[in-house]
């Protein structure tokens, strides 16, 4: 008798992942069908064209840094700077800026000054290139990204056309190591799911977010939101300034853009994990509770229906409920597959068969939030672009 009910209670948790899943996939297919994206267009064309300061932040970009500079300075945008802002590169990213800007009027050099301990690099960078600003427009994009040569013009023609205080795309998002392209579909579903644009476009909506690889907004909108000093401390900077924007009343716009933008996720497993963490443990860090609440719902999500399948086909054949639980989870784990395989190639725009590797991308995600949430107590440090930060409890929490 014992044994039936926790078997029934196998069952309706099972049946909630399913619902779960069904959940996901409406929404994701909803989202791609009718987010909006960015388009040229004839109509947006504006007489006025007001002064951009591109700035881009880099560490150790040595690698990256040539061909985003090259991309940025061939804008067909008649009025805009770049600012490259060198984050205390170990490499020869300070000298490849160095030689661009001796041939490129519009380059501007910055050299960020020493950090201080309780600001992250990538924020700290990005408030000196703001010092050193001049436009009534700020674009923000990171030194891994190659934008398209109308890319400035396109943006900035719709967002004074529709008169919008903040403007950020979604970039076709790259990544080369095998792990990273099989995990990708999976956890952009969570992302695409709660971030998605018809989400972030809906003003009654309080969901703001930025991406980090190409975001305009007003020179107005970014002071009064208390420009990036005011999230010295985040992680996600990009996140936090997005959902600033937006408790603010402002008028906030994501759309597709990834025949615009290219940006590099991830550049190996390592960089992989570390991104997840730089997620998760802030999550972890200030609300204890809730985060541990939400890794045990990221547990069954994503990993409970593989380590039922096997139960159910071995051990509880012989019971007749078996037969409905194993249903279930058969139809869980392709929705799973369903939800990935499109996610992958039309979300991400990258071949449908990565999808097919989600076994692989659930294990590294749910194994990613449970060592967070059972190592978080005694380590609470996130590294990221060669840096140790110290997570603290003021950080907001990135949530899924």
């Amino acid at each position: 008798m014992i044994f039936l009910v926790v078997l029934g209670i196998i069952i309706a948790i099972n049946t909630a992942i399913l619902a779960c899943w069904t959940y996901f996939l409406i929404l994701i297919t909803r989202s791609i069908l009718k987010s909006p994206k960015l388009e040229w267009s004839a109509k947006y064309r504006i007489k006025s064209k007001p002064k951009v300061s591109i700035i881009v932040p880099a560490r150790n970009e040595e690698e990256t840094i040539l061909k985003c500079l090259q991309s940025l300075l061939s804008q067909d945008y008649d009025n805009f700077e770049v600012i490259a802002i060198d984050d205390a590169s170990t490499d020869k990213t300070l000298s490849i800026i160095s030689e661009i800007a001796r041939k490129n009027h519009n380059l501007v050099v910055v050299k960020a000054p020493p950090r201080p301990d309780d600001w992250v690099g990538k924020n700290w960078a990005c408030f000196q290139g703001f010092q050193k600003s001049s436009g009534e427009i700020l674009m923000f994009t990171d030194a891994d990204t190659v934008h398209k040569p109308n890319a400035l013009s396109s943006t900035v023609n719709t967002m004074i056309h529709q008169e919008l205080d903040a403007l950020t795309l979604v970039p076709k998002l790259l990544c080369y190591d095998i792990i990273t392209k099989l995990t990708l579909p999976v956890l952009s579903v969570f992302l695409h799911s709660r971030y998605s644009p018809l989400r972030v476009n809906n003003p009654k909506n309080r969901i703001g977010y930025f991406f980090g690889s190409f975001y305009l907004i007003t020179r107005k909108t970014y002071e009064r939101i208390g420009t990036h000093e005011k999230v010295h401390q985040e992680l996600v900077e990009d996140g936090a300034l997005g959902r600033k924007v937006k408790e603010e009343g402002m008028k906030l716009r994501l759309v597709r853009g990834e025949d615009y933008v290219e940006a590099l996720w991830a550049r190996d497993p390592h960089s992989l994990w570390h991104a997840l963490r730089r997620i998760i443990i802030p999550l972890h860090t200030q609300k204890k509770r809730s985060a541990m609440m939400v890794t045990a719902v990221i547990f069954f999500i994503l990993f409970e229906p593989f380590l039922i399948l096997p139960l159910s086909l071995l051990y509880l054949a012989d019971y007749q409920l078996n037969g409905f639980l194993l249903t279930i989870n058969v139809l869980t784990i392709c929705l799973i597959l369903t939800c990935t395989v499109v996610q992958s190639h039309f979300g991400l725009l990258q071949k449908s068969i990565y999808g097919l590797g989600f076994p692989l991308g659930c294990t590294v995600i749910t194994l990613c939030f449970l060592m967070s949430a059972f190592g978080s107590r005694g380590n609470r440090v996130v590294k990221w672009r060669d840096r140790n930060y110290l997570v603290s409890g003021k950080q907001h929490p990135f949530h899924i």
